[in-house]
């Protein structure tokens, strides 16, 4: 497909994810977006639905019809869960690829998954030919695929900062602590009484303290890629922004490692990733130098020369936490460049 047009269908366009896939695909200069679903919207245009697609899209949300969604090379689905595993079988036998945002595809353990989701798992016999959409660590496996599990915006942020530490077997591998920060986005567009201005203006919280849909999904592709089950402790947060997050990985370091060491190790890993920076020591990331873009930026500290390693990791959550990763994995999917569409300039302030 590396020279034609390819055609995308986004099922379930009216959320937060929605509105940021069109957003990121309407500068895309290889894809057409020939089909927009939403069974609340069906008939409303997408610019009066988000006015700051005006003159880039003219498109109406349409029912979810299977013959315009098997006419697409690649559909995407901003769905709540459950939605895309009940059109896979379809779909992949039509030809299509799938990238799923929501989470029906992200954990292989399906008992596990079933668990965590509350509902069983209707198709699976099509997770061989699955592949979590992690670039940076599952580039090989994206390529090959017909289903992209999109990762979770905290896995996405977590992982790119533990896993190359595990790897370099630098770290022990049962007490890893995340304690990730998110914007209120995370959340989704829907009317939530929590997510009212007045509810969590100027007021911070854990929640999830009992357990997070995230924890399988990170605790599973931790053993994947280390090769050994791994401990980990994660805590989320809300925090009154719109989007953003922070994720603040500790590990506890296994020998005396330099600190010129532990940055070169994090340095090599991600030398040749287009959307992974990682900053210079003394660096403070910060939410602010990722809004709007697909990148993940990355600081190492070892405080005060002691045992435990701590690393740093923002992201925008609706982008390289959703959408921009997306497009990242349909490039990828399809042989384009695989920063075509996403060299956005972060917003500041």
């Amino acid at each position: 497909m590396e020279n034609a047009i390819i055609k995308i269908g986004i099922v379930g366009g009216t959320g937060y994810t929605g509105v940021e896939l069109l957003r990121l695909l309407a500068q895309h200069p290889q894809v057409e977006v020939v089909a927009i679903t939403s069974r609340s919207e069906a008939g409303m245009s997408v610019a009066e639905l988000f006015p700051n697609l005006r003159g880039h899209y003219d498109l109406v949300f349409s029912e979810p019809s299977p013959d315009v969604l098997t006419a697409c090379d690649v559909v995407f689905f901003a769905t709540p869960h459950g939605v895309a595993m009940s059109m896979a079988k379809e779909l992949v036998a039509a030809g299509v690829k799938i990238i799923d945002l929501a989470a029906d595809f992200r954990i292989e353990n399906l008992q596990a998954w079933s668990k965590w989701y509350g509902v069983e798992h209707t198709c699976p016999d099509m997770m061989p030919q699955v592949a979590y959409g992690l670039p940076e660590w599952f580039r090989d496996d994206i390529q090959k695929a017909q289903i992209i599990a999109n990762p979770g915006c905290y896995p996405t942020s977590i992982l790119l900062a533990a896993v190359p530490f595990l790897k370099a077997g630098l770290v022990k591998t049962d007490a890893i602590i995340a304690d990730g920060k998110s914007g209120v986005s995370g959340a989704g567009r829907g009317a939530k009484v929590a997510m009212l201005g007045a509810e969590m203006s100027e007021s911070f919280k854990a929640y999830g303290l009992n357990g997070h849909r995230h924890l399988p999904e990170m605790q599973e592709k931790l053993q994947v890629l280390n090769g050994e089950p791994v401990g980990l402790t994660f805590v989320p947060h809300l925090v009154p922004m719109v989007r953003g997050m922070e994720s603040t990985v500790y590990m506890t370091l296994e020998n005396d490692v330099s600190q010129a060491e532990l940055q070169s190790v994090l340095a090599s890993a991600y030398a040749d990733e287009p959307f992974v920076d990682v900053m210079p020591f003394g660096s403070q990331p910060e939410t602010r130098m990722v809004k709007g873009t697909n990148m993940c930026r990355l600081a190492v500290y070892r405080p005060e020369g002691g045992q435990t390693l701590v690393v740093s990791s923002v992201i925008d959550n609706l982008v390289k936490g959703a959408a921009g990763q997306a497009v990242q994995n349909m490039n990828l999917l399809c042989g384009l460049p695989e920063t075509q569409g996403l060299n956005q300039v972060a917003l500041m302030p």
